[in-house]
């Protein structure tokens, strides 16, 4: 027996090096981690149970039955974060640059099948060539029957994606099925076809950072939420992130202890909003200033920043933020914006997360340039997504509220729970001046002094219509309450409505406007 237990330690061990130390070596030296530290940083500390440690690959063509490694390019297995279970794939680009082979698929598949059953989050640290070429189509059969999988946990358990190295072709499609992307500067890479095609096809010159590059994908592309220095913050941000999702579609986020005792009203709240209605402020203060300790989890930061989504807590219960920017193009709604905000929305919906929506938005931002690239199709996306969702949603409106983006910031006309104004809202069709400039055209043209006849009607417009008491009248805001007050309000709304039920009709699914 002896003898045996040796062999067993002698295997483990061969399989724990991977491609050999030499390739370790150039991995660090790439100031990249290998497949096994990265699990390690990962997951809670002896937490991780390796599964198929021992498979190789089937191939004998190209010389390929010379070359048989013990894991064949990927390791797979469950371990814990934070206490809570997670299965994880990390691909090994010391054996064959990582690329995927028929038996690296497979390993690949069976965590995911097995997590889909037991309802435990996937996350997938990506770092691979991406087929292996001498196994032709069989290595893209399965790259296949990875997408389906990740199609068909869709909603079902979160699925978190890393990308630590370079991921190119087919391969990028895994990732981008799945629920959250991290990148890390200059050492990662996503494109479908990489820059000497791109030269070959289009004659532009591009380098591989600029065409896939993290900061590319976090800022223009918006394929990536996330872009970090290191693969050690991106690991740290994935834990991070996990303490505010469910294992699963029927679970519940992870719920902290809080003090209900303690004074939960905010006074610097009152002094927020600018005398002046069109002076910025940065709803991200208003944002830190409303969750519990003002930890705030930020999503796609770089993305779309006219619209603000994330995670924090409020009441110990964890809660997705929608909130309109008025820092940055006074907080319209775009093409991208709208885009960000329905993922994100549906994410939330999808896993019992509540929705927090702060209000700040004078409608979507106009131009041929949106018109022509389907501003309408991707507008109601954002629209489509609140009105289908029936977790816990509550909106606080904070200033402005005009046109069709007032319905689509999940109005109380499309399911919102609670909707709350602050006395500085302006809940309108338009901006005053331009409803005035319509309404009273003829009026203010033949008045003897048009400019004098324009600052009169302003005046009784806004004295009218600029707040938010019409609406409060039809019950479209729920109440009118000072910002100081506003913690205390939403505390108390999402601890109520943590018995909400609500459904939609039955169906096989939605056709939401893609």
């Amino acid at each position: 027996m002896e003898e045996k237990f040796k062999k067993l330690d002698e295997l483990r061990k061969q399989a724990k090096l991977g491609g050999g130390e030499k390739r370790i070596e150039n991995q660090h030296k790439k100031g990249k981690l290998t497949a096994r530290e990265r699990i390690e940083l990962l997951v809670d500390k002896g937490s991780f149970d390796e599964l198929d440690m021992f498979v190789k690959h089937r191939s004998n063509e190209f010389g390929l039955d010379k070359q048989k490694y013990l894991g064949d390019g990927v390791i797979t297995g469950f371990g814990r974060i934070n206490g809570r279970p997670v299965a994880v794939f990390s691909q090994d680009f010391t054996v064959f640059g990582g690329s995927l082979s028929e038996t690296h698929a497979e390993k690949i598949c069976k965590i995911m099948d097995l997590a889909m059953k037991i309802g435990v989050p996937v996350i997938g640290l990506n770092d691979s060539g991406g087929a292996r070429i001498q196994e032709g189509v069989i290595s893209l059969g399965g790259y296949a029957d990875i997408f389906l999988r990740n199609t068909l946990a869709s909603g079902v358990i979160p699925q978190i994606s890393a990308i630590l190295g370079p991921c190119a072709g087919g391969a990028v499609y895994s990732p981008a099925i799945t629920d959250f992307i991290f990148m890390v500067k200059n050492t990662s890479h996503m494109f479908v076809t990489g820059p000497n095609v791109v030269k070959t096809v289009t004659h532009e010159e591009v380098t591989f950072e600029d065409l896939g590059g993290a900061d590319t994908h976090s800022s223009k592309s918006g394929v990536a939420h996330f872009a970090f220095n290191s693969e050690i913050e991106v690991l740290q941000n994935i834990r991070k992130m996990m303490d505010y999702l469910p294992l699963n579609w029927k679970d519940k986020s992870p719920e902290k202890d809080f003090d209900f005792s303690k004074d939960l009203s905010v006074q610097k709240l009152d002094t927020i909003i600018p005398e002046t209605p069109t002076k910025p402020y940065d709803m991200k203060e208003v944002i830190k200033l409303l969750l519990d300790d003002g930890n705030f989890f930020e999503i796609h930061k770089d993305f779309a920043e006219n619209l603000i989504v994330g995670f924090g807590r409020i009441g110990g219960m964890a809660i997705g933020v929608v909130a309109n920017q008025p820092a940055v193009l006074a907080g319209v709604l775009d093409i991208n914006s709208s885009v960000k905000g329905a993922r994100f929305v549906r994410f939330c919906d999808a896993f019992n997360i509540p929705l927090l929506v702060l209000e700040d938005v004078p409608g979507f931002l106009p131009g041929t340039d949106q018109e022509w690239n389907g501003i309408i199709r991707h507008g109601s996306k954002l629209l489509f997504a609140f009105s289908e969702a029936t977790v816990p949603k509550v909106t606080v409106i904070t200033r402005k509220a005009y046109g069709g983006a007032y319905d689509v910031m999940n109005s109380k006309h499309i399911r919102g729970d609670f909707n709350y104004a602050w006395p500085s809202a302006e809940i309108a069709v338009m901006g005053p001046k331009g409803a005035v400039e319509i309404i009273f055209k003829k009026e203010i043209k033949e008045a003897e002094n048009p400019e004098e006849k324009l600052e009169q009607k302003l005046s009784e417009f806004i004295e009218t219509f600029a707040n938010p008491y019409i609406a409060a009248e039809r019950g479209f805001v729920d109440d009118v309450i000072k910002p100081s007050e506003t913690r205390i309000k939403l505390i108390n709304a999402f601890q109520l409505l943590k018995t909400k039920v609500d459904t939609n009709p039955k169906k096989k699914h939605t056709t939401i406007p893609l």
